[in-house]
Formats: C-alpha cells, sequence, structure tokens
C-alpha cells in the first residue's frame, strides 16, 4: 500500500507539467468531417439526453464523467482536473499561500503544530511545537478532517483568525489571533556539506520558486568542488524549472530536451547562459518516483556526460501534456507530444492506450522483481554527446550509471505501519512534551545531537506500547530489524531545527546516498571520464 500510495501522490504531482502557453497548437489543424461530424453528434445527444429523459439529472456531472470516460481511453497522463483540484495545484505552484506558518499532523482527531514557520504569523503570535487546535473562530474543530481545518485557517492576506490551542503542560485552553500572511512552501528539502568540500540539495518538486530556493541553498553551502543534487521521490513540475536547472549544470546553448508530437511544433529547450556549477563533480541521485522534470534534468545531465546518476531506474514520465481551461474553471490536460533527451532517448515507458490499471501494475512490479530496474529491459542503445561515447539506454525513463538495488532487509511490515498510521509523529510529540528542554540542555546543537543521542530501548518500548494501542501487533522482528531508531531521530531533529538535519540523519545509512558520496570521493576511478569542466 505505500507504493501505492507514493504513486498515486507522484501521479498528481507530475501530470500539470506544461502551462497552458508553453507548447503551441499549429491552427492549420484540418477540421474536416471526421472531427465535426461525432461533435455534432455528441452535441444532439446532450440536447436530447437534458431534454427527453424521465427524471432530471445532474448534466453537470454527466458531463464530467463522460470527458474523464474518454480521458482515460487514451494515455496515462491526459487527465481532467476539477475547480477545486485546479485551485490547490495553483497554489502549489505559486510557491506561497496565505495561511498561519505552522507545519501540522492528525494524531487522535485532534491537530498538532509539527513546527512553527520562523518569522510567520504563528510564530510573531507565540505557537509553539506541540501545541493542539482545538478551535477556529470560536468552532470546535477536534474531530474535523485535516483539510477542513487547513481550509479553515488558510484566508487572505491580512485577515485575522482566531485559534484556541491546548498546550502540553497548561491546564487551561490558550488563545490567539492571527493576522494570515503570504507563506512560502518550500521546494528544497534540505542542503547542507557532508564534508568540507562537498556540498548536498535535496529537490522534492519544480515549481515557480525552484531555482532561487537551489541558488540560495547552493551560495550558503559556500566553496565546494562537489554536489550531490537529490532528485529522489521528486515527481516533477514546472518544464522552465527544469530547464534552467539543468543548464546551472552546463555550459551556454547546450540542448537539454526536445519534444515532438503530431501536431504540435517540435521545440528544442537550450541552456540559456553558462550554469554556475558547470565546473565540478557532480552526482544525482534517482529513483523509480522521480518523474518528468526530474527526468528531464538528469538524462540531459547524463547525456552530456556531465554527471554521474546514481539509484534506480525513473518513473518513465515523458509525455508532454498542455493545460486547456474549461468554462467552469475545471481543465484538461491532453498530452501533445514526447519528451526526448538531447540524443533523442524517449524518456516515456511504454504503455497501452486505455490500460492505465497495467500501467500502475507495471509499474508495482519493479518493487517485487527489482531486476525491472537493470539496462537489459531495452536493446535500444544510445550513445552520449560530449566526449564519452558511453552506451545509455531508452525504452523509459532514466538508467543510473550505478545502480543500487532496493534494500528491504532494513525495512518491515511493521515498521511500515507505523509510517502509515502516523505513530512515529505521535510518539515523537509525546516524546518531547517530556523532554525537549532535557535533549536541549543536554545537547545544545544539532551536531551534538546527532553524534550523541540514542534511541533507547525503553523508547522502543514505549513506541511498541503505542503502537499496539492503535491496534499494530508487536514485531521483535520489525522493531530490531528496521530503521526505527533512524526514523525517530529524524523526526526529532526536524521538529527541534531543520529538514536539513532530519535528512543528514536520514540519509546516515542510506544505501543510494552513501553510493553518491562514494563516487564523489572516488571520482577519478568512479565517474570514468564524467566531465568536471564543462565546455
Amino acid at each position: 500500500m505505500r507504493s501505492m500510495k507514493k504513486v498515486i501522490i507522484l501521479l498528481l504531482a507530475v501530470l500539470p507539467t506544461i502551462a497552458a502557453g508553453q507548447t503551441r497548437i499549429s491552427r492549420k489543424t484540418p477540421m474536416n468531417k471526421e472531427i465535426t461530424m461525432p461533435l455534432q453528434k455528441l452535441t444532439q445527444f446532450y440536447t436530447y439526453l437534458s431534454g427527453s429523459y424521465i427524471d432530471s439529472l445532474d448534466m453537470g456531472k454527466l458531463t464530467e464523467d463522460a470527458i474523464k470516460k474518454m480521458l482515460s481511453e487514451l494515455d496515462p497522463h491526459s487527465s481532467y482536473f476539477s475547480v477545486e483540484e485546479m485551485k490547490g495545484m495553483r497554489e502549489s505552484m505559486q510557491g506561497n499561500f496565505s495561511g498561519i506558518g505552522v507545519q501540522i499532523n492528525m494524531v487522535d482527531d485532534t491537530l498538532h503544530i509539527e513546527s512553527v514557520i520562523s518569522g510567520g504569523p504563528s510564530e510573531k503570535a507565540g505557537l509553539l511545537p506541540n501545541d493542539r487546535i482545538v478551535t477556529v473562530n470560536d468552532t470546535l474543530v477536534t474531530g474535523w478532517k485535516q483539510n477542513d481545518i487547513v481550509a479553515r485557517l488558510r484566508g487572505v492576506k491580512g485577515s485575522s483568525v482566531n485559534i484556541g490551542i491546548i498546550r502540553p503542560g497548561e491546564s487551561e485552553q490558550l488563545n490567539f489571533s492571527i493576522i494570515r500572511d503570504n507563506i512560502p512552501i518550500n521546494t528544497v528539502d534540505a542542503a547542507y556539506k557532508p564534508d568540507k568540500k562537498t556540498g548536498y540539495i535535496k529537490v522534492n518538486r519544480f515549481a515557480h520558486t525552484t531555482m532561487k530556493e537551489m541558488e540560495e541553498a547552493f551560495d550558503n553551502l559556500g566553496n565546494i568542488d562537489g554536489l550531490i543534487l537529490d532528485l529522489r521521490g521528486n515527481g516533477g513540475g514546472l518544464l522552465a524549472e527544469a530547464i534552467e536547472m539543468a543548464g546551472f549544470f552546463l555550459s551556454k546553448d547546450h540542448v537539454i530536451v526536445s519534444t515532438d508530437g503530431r501536431v504540435v511544433r517540435p521545440e528544442q529547450y537550450k541552456s540559456e547562459d553558462n550554469g554556475k556549477f558547470r565546473k565540478g563533480k557532480l552526482v544525482v541521485l534517482v529513483d523509480e518516483f522521480s518523474a518528468s522534470a526530474s527526468e528531464i534534468v538528469s538524462g540531459a545531465l547524463q547525456d552530456w556526460d556531465r554527471a554521474v546518476i546514481v539509484g534506480r531506474r525513473t518513473y518513465g514520465k515523458g509525455l508532454v501534456q498542455r493545460q486547456y481551461p474549461l468554462v467552469d474553471g475545471s481543465a484538461v490536460n491532453i498530452t501533445v507530444s514526447r519528451y526526448l533527451t538531447p540524443v533523442g532517448r524517449a524518456i516515456q515507458r511504454p504503455f497501452k492506450k486505455g490500460d492505465k490499471e497495467g500501467y500502475m501494475r507495471d509499474f508495482e512490479m519493479r518493487f517485487k522483481n527489482d531486476t525491472a530496474a537493470l539496462p537489459h529491459i531495452d536493446s535500444t542503445a544510445f550513445y552520449t554527446t560530449l566526449r564519452l561515447g558511453k552506451k545509455v539506454y531508452g525504452g523509459g525513463g532514466i538508467t543510473p550509471d550505478y545502480i543500487v538495488e532496493a534494500d528491504t532487509s532494513k525495512s518491515s511490515s511493521y515498521e511500515r505501519q507505523l509510517t502509515a498510521k502516523g505513530i512515529y509523529r505521535e510518539y515523537v510529540s509525546s516524546y518531547l512534551d517530556r523532554n525537549r528542554n532535557a535533549i536541549m540542555s543536554e545537547y545544545g546543537d544539532f551536531e551534538s545531537f546527532r553524534n550523541n543521542f540514542k534511541v533507547t530501548d525503553e523508547m522502543l518500548e514505549e513506541l511498541a506500547a503505542l503502537a499496539e494501542k492503535r491496534s499494530i501487533v508487536a514485531d521483535e522482528d520489525g522493531l530490531s530489524e528496521s530503521r526505527i531508531s533512524i526514523n525517530i531521530r529524524s523526526i526529532i531533529a526536524s521538529t527541534l531545527w531543520s529538514t536539513s538535519e532530519a535528512y543528514q540523519i536520514l540519509n546516515e545509512n542510506d544505501p543510494i546516498y552513501l553510493k553518491g558520496i562514494d563516487v564523489i570521493r572516488n571520482w577519478k576511478k568512479m565517474a570514468d571520464g564524467i566531465a568536471t569542466d564543462h565546455i
């Protein structure tokens, strides 16, 4: 279920990859009888149905259902988006929204504040991590769905919202009046230096603010001669940001991606300037959830012999959608062309029209048979362009230079249930209620915490007891063999410091990350001529 859930999240993230106006449809498309007759037929049917059917009909819903059904018979990525879905997508791509500035999590039907965004409205008002939101504008919201509470917390910039919270250690409800403001939605999750000369940047998606965030993160790293760019789990986003990111590592006028379709005019997208980090060791981390814009970046850098790609074969989402608005504010994303890497590799993995279930099932098979990640899945060979003439493979997705097979030995069904049911965060919230001051007093800063804090047997027993209370059966093997201790430490680090510190802990024993570090530190041996000075 974990992988299916992530696939759903992935597809929601990657579908709106091309905003209106980024591709051009020829105005000379012929409107012949083969096109006009079906349209007249559909209009006649709609008129007869709405005017003659025995019972009253919701014609709006029937129309939406018809559109969805027609699109379902095509490729896996042509889709319909309702008015509400379009509103949410616009917010996520803009990189900011008006709200109160907290990160939240639902625990036991109550919304907990996990962290308070620095400089945001809630910090200024005095809210703290682990506060529980119980009322919004004097309405009791305990037991509400998280999305419904969030909708009440968001609003017009400058407007106020009254919030009642329960704070651990306080006997009475505390009330706050908070003035909403624009809140950044960061697309760079983490940036830090594994060593004095190497940087690490984790990008979760491609939105309007991504390259601004990335350049700021890169500048803050200071003097480095190697960079690990982590695009794992990055489901894509805006094409323009992907082109700019690839160009960050290339010289001017290098093709990054091209498109090819039946009606849409073929286009090539090139780097506009000499990239800021075109000189230096570069490793890109990818996995099966890296899609669309992530594949454009990793494919371009691999084709130009500019980076070493490490991880597992990417998702294979290389169909270009053009978004067409509909009269009520909804929209359809219609596939109009394909993405090709600089040497002509198609990014899109194979599919059968109308068989979305089979398309998803084929992806699920990667987790049952990891040999699907190996290069021999496709006999179509291409060769890189700059200096090496290295063999790379088509057939869908980007196949890494170093494949790191999935390591399931450190995971367990028990551990996955703890994640899915929010037990980790519930436990850490409770643990910090009791121990926050002691941790900060004993360790002081993150470095001391990372090097010295240990998850004790007592903590694991408390976690297991909480899980059992939430109907998750105790599993001693799962406790001893999984990443439970790392997950607890990372969530504590995220709560007390930031996601950058959390990723430093998560990456400690991550095989893909460690392989990337190995490549950077043994560049001459493992990079095999990959360019560190792109000309």
